[in-house]
């Protein structure tokens, strides 16, 4: 029997391999997803779910559930992109920024901002922001972005939408950025389950409470 693997001890996705795929296994890395992330994000609780960790870590700044929820809005923003970029001649796609979304505490953090209304009404806690929907709008969208790219033509994969920093992007561009995206992301919340749970021997995670799924799953089982 072989040794599980540490997450921390894989090396991280290189951009580079995600252009050099022929369309075909880029549609499949694509649509892998959610497959990349350690199951047992789903058994976490709620502080671990919102755990910082210090930077020393070597895991990443943000996060569990801004991450999954940063990735859903990536993923959002992507397929909005690149079926413009099929549809529309070299449209201008608007940049969007990561940092504000947190800030606004769309993502639930409980660091972040998800104020009252100022007449003494509390903000929503974390809790309201189950991982299992972010997790939910990744498969759903990549499973049905991947049937749709299936049937782009060659042509197709070559047109281009104009980004106001990176410049003119073609749909392959765009694809291979967000599936290494994901993948790069993957690491880090790998990486800090490990932190926290250690390395995945492949067993069931011990649930606590009165059973069903754990905290991130959102059915409050």
């Amino acid at each position: 029997m072989t040794a599980p693997i540490s997450a921390i001890q894989k090396p991280k996705p290189a951009k580079d391999e995600f252009l050099a795929l022929e369309t075909h296994a880029l549609i499949h890395r694509y649509r892998r997803g959610i497959e990349n992330f350690d199951r047992r994000i789903f058994f976490l609780d709620e502080q671990q779910l919102d755990m910082a960790f210090l930077p020393d870590a070597g895991v990443g700044r943000w996060p569990i559930r801004v991450l999954v929820g940063h990735l859903a809005d990536a993923d959002i923003a992507t397929i909005h992109r690149v079926r413009r970029a099929v549809a529309e001649e070299h449209p201008v796609i608007a940049a969007w920024d990561e940092d504000a979304f947190i800030d606004a505490g769309v993502y639930g953090h409980a660091s972040a901002a998800t104020p009252g209304d100022g007449n003494g009404k509390p903000g929503l806690p974390s809790s309201a922001f189950p991982l299992a929907g972010f997790v939910a709008v990744i498969h759903t969208l990549r499973r049905w972005m991947s049937e749709w790219l299936m049937t782009l033509r060659h042509e197709q994969w070559e047109r281009v939408a104009m980004h106001p920093q990176r410049g003119e992007l073609s749909v392959k561009k765009l694809i291979a950025y967000d599936a290494w995206h994901l993948e790069n992301h993957a690491w880090f919340l790998n990486a800090k389950v490990e932190k926290m749970l250690g390395v995945d021997v492949g067993e069931e995670p011990v649930m606590g409470g009165g059973g069903g799924c754990g905290s991130g799953c959102g059915c409050k089982g």
